[in-house]
């Protein structure tokens, strides 16, 4: 099979690139397991942290996939709203005796009253598959800008097939949450957990919108 011009593959790229957009509503269809696979692959090639975990003999990255309505998406959709619960009296009590933490801290502290409102986790149960991606914690501890890396693959390789993405940042919370590491097979507080959310997509978006690139560049001399 010939490679594609350079041409048509930047071309591709580019309006993949463009396209990629965060669905937050799904429709009842369900991916096949083959494409989930898919995507799990592309966030596998993704970068990683080689200095920091170079010495590790457990493999860094771990993938897990929980499907709507079972019984382990129920767990770990309890697990994590009630760390939500938790994380939010807590930073509600902090914030009570910090100005400057208030300040920092109100868009995370307006998200988790939202999700405890609503009474559940966006993104856990709400699409087909909900997809946990640990990575293994070394020195420095670079483990989310890695996880960063790996997400940005899958996402892109989602919207390629055809599929709604929606990043579960919640995830990244639960780290040292025994019970959810237990449910994983992994070691509580030795990982950096990322989720997301993976389905057809129930609405169909318009293509990212930022300023141009003259806008926002410097060329330094």
């Amino acid at each position: 099979m010939n490679a594609l011009p350079d041409k048509q593959k930047n071309a591709i790229l580019d309006e993949i690139i463009l396209e990629r957009r965060t669905h937050r509503r799904f429709n009842e269809e369900i991916p096949s397991d083959e494409m989930i696979i898919e995507i799990i692959h592309a966030g596998l090639h993704a970068p990683f942290a080689a200095a920091a975990v170079a010495n590790q003999t457990d493999y860094f990255r771990r993938f897990f996939i929980a499907r709507k309505s079972s019984e382990t998406m129920a767990s770990l959709h309890s697990l994590i709203f009630g760390e939500v619960l938790r994380k939010a009296s807590d930073l509600d009590h902090a914030a009570e005796k910090s100005e400057q933490l208030r300040a920092q801290a109100t868009g995370f502290m307006n998200r988790l009253a939202m999700i405890k409102k609503m009474g559940f986790v966006p993104g856990v149960g709400t699409a087909p598959f909900y997809v946990i991606i640990a990575e293994k914690k070394g020195f420095p501890p670079v483990e989310q800008e890695s996880l960063a890396h790996c997400l940005e693959n899958m996402w892109l390789k989602a919207t390629a097939l055809g599929l709604g993405f929606q990043l579960v940042s919640i995830t990244s919370q639960m780290a040292d949450n025994e019970e959810f590491s237990k449910i994983l097979g992994l070691q509580s507080g030795k990982w950096g957990f990322m989720g997301c959310a993976i389905g057809y997509p129930m609405d169909k978006l318009s293509i990212s919108s930022r300023p141009s690139v003259k806008d926002v560049t410097t060329w330094l001399h």
